[in-house]
């Protein structure tokens, strides 16, 4: 769907989603104004990509103070833009800065040359950048989106070009000044405001060697059919509609708080959400009653407060999306326990909504419903909720919950995703790979193999 997605409007404009103030508009840049910044991130790239990786991992190091220092200014500014709640928002910036020391302190090994068996002399593989790469990111989390690409990327040696979903310019430009304070080139880290359509120019430039998105199926598709098209490496992370199984013996408390805190995080606008609840017939009842106790404690209201827990909808577009797929699914003959209804008043709230009876067909079972809804999916045993936690077109998280930790680890390997956790929330954590399968995307972000996807695996083979 495109909740996630949606980069690419005509005129940036930030719209505080609490009050639907305007906060500012930006004008967009024209295509003579986003081909120098082309041109000149690529010439930076050339002097960058020869700096030692050990000084590049100090400038990253540098990055992690300046997020620290300047941690309240600009989870302000991300809950201003986009709604997330300030407590919420703080949290993502000091994620940001734990990945930037993440790669300051792990990403000269990653990316060290690696001696290789062989009948020659030596052999060995050379890690080299592949350039500048062309980052199209979400506005949902929109500084740690940014930086668990960055912060490998950059480390490695490649340039950088954003461009930031609309609503979050201001985000964007701050990033943007991060980097400066921190000491880094002028150029090696730049950010365009433009639309779509200059979007294919400069996937399509020269002067780009390399295209990672964030956001939503159709934004996706369309990234990697233009990068396809100018024979260029693409990283996908999409949209998501994440199955929670909560087995006949799992710790009902535990899972009922672990999925209601995964299911609002961020209002529910997060592609590792859990969105689908296959919870086994033995045990529904129960854990409907548990799980509807703490949806119905969240205290929505101003993000800038610091007791909310959780703020409005980023757009009015997209609450009126979700309040579609959910009056849909009730009209298909899914149960409505709470929410479900379009709030009056200023700002883009909408209620935490729990439904029930979701049955295949529904927006709610079928659909990535990206907001405060949960769908709960009785299964009859442990085959078929794997069975429906796999009836989906997207690949992205799964959680099971359950006392038998043996059971646990058979049923993750035969769940269709890239993440799985167990007994817990799905999130992404820089020691680890993260991405989905299917139409949730390809390739992989942050750990070892995050880094290594923008670098070339040069063999280098001495007689």
């Amino acid at each position: 769907m495109s909740g996630k997605g949606d980069t690419f409007e005509i005129m940036p404009t930030s719209i505080n989603p609490a009050t639907e103030e305007h906060l500012a508009e930006y004008d967009k840049m024209t295509h003579k104004e986003v081909q120098t910044i082309l041109a000149s991130t690529a010439d930076s790239f050339r002097a960058w990509s020869n700096v030692p990786v050990e000084k590049r991992a100090e400038l990253i190091h540098g990055v992690s103070k300046v997020l620290n220092k300047r941690r309240e200014e600009l989870a302000r500014l991300i809950t201003r833009e986009m709604g997330k709640p300030i407590r919420e928002a703080r949290s993502e910036i000091e994620k940001c800065a734990w990945v930037c020391r993440y790669y300051a302190e792990n990403g000269p090994r990653f990316i060290a040359d690696e001696r290789v068996d062989s009948d020659a002399s030596m052999s060995y593989i050379s890690y080299k950048p592949l350039g500048v790469v062309l980052a199209v990111m979400p506005w949902n989390f929109p500084f740690w989106q940014v930086f668990r690409f960055a912060a490998p990327g950059l480390t490695a040696g490649n340039g950088v070009i954003l461009k930031h979903a609309s609503n979050v310019t201001g985000c964007s430009l701050a990033l943007e000044s991060i980097f400066i304070e921190a000491g880094f080139p002028e150029d090696i880290f730049r950010v365009v405001i433009t639309d779509a359509e200059e979007i294919e120019k400069v996937i399509a430039s020269p002067h780009i060697q390399a295209i990672t998105l964030t956001g939503s199926g159709p934004a996706g598709s369309a990234v990697a059919g233009a990068a396809g098209k100018s024979l260029k490496k693409s990283v996908l992370e999409l949209g998501g509609s994440d199955p929670y199984l909560i087995l006949s013996d799992a710790d009902l408390d535990e899972a009922a708080t672990v999925c209601a805190k995964s299911r609002l995080l961020n209002g529910g606008q997060s592609c590792i959400a859990a969105k689908r609840f296959i919870v086994l017939e033995s045990v529904e009842e129960a854990f409907t009653e548990k799980f509807l106790a703490k949806i119905t404690s969240t205290k929505v209201g101003d993000p800038e407060d610091e007791e909310t827990d959780m703020g409005p909808m980023a757009r009015k577009d997209l609450r009126e999306e979700i309040h579609e797929q959910v009056s849909r699914s009730i009209k298909q003959g899914a149960n409505l326990h709470c929410g479900g209804s379009m709030p009056e008043g200023k700002g883009f709230y909408y209620p935490p909504t729990v439904l029930s009876n979701v049955q295949k067909g529904m927006p709610a079972y079928d659909e990535e419903v990206f907001g405060p809804v949960a769908s709960i999916i009785k299964a009859g045993n442990v085959e078929e909720a794997v069975r429906i936690a796999n009836d989906s077109k997207f690949g992205l998280g799964s959680a099971v919950f359950t006392r038998d930790l043996e059971s646990a680890r058979r049923v993750a390997r035969n769940l269709v995703s890239g993440v799985c956790a167990i007994n817990d929330m799905v999130k992404s954590d820089p020691r680890q790979p993260f991405g989905g399968v299917r139409q949730s995307g390809f390739g992989r972000e942050l750990s070892s193999q995050g880094m290594r996807e923008f670098v070339n695996l040069q063999t280098v083979v001495v007689k």
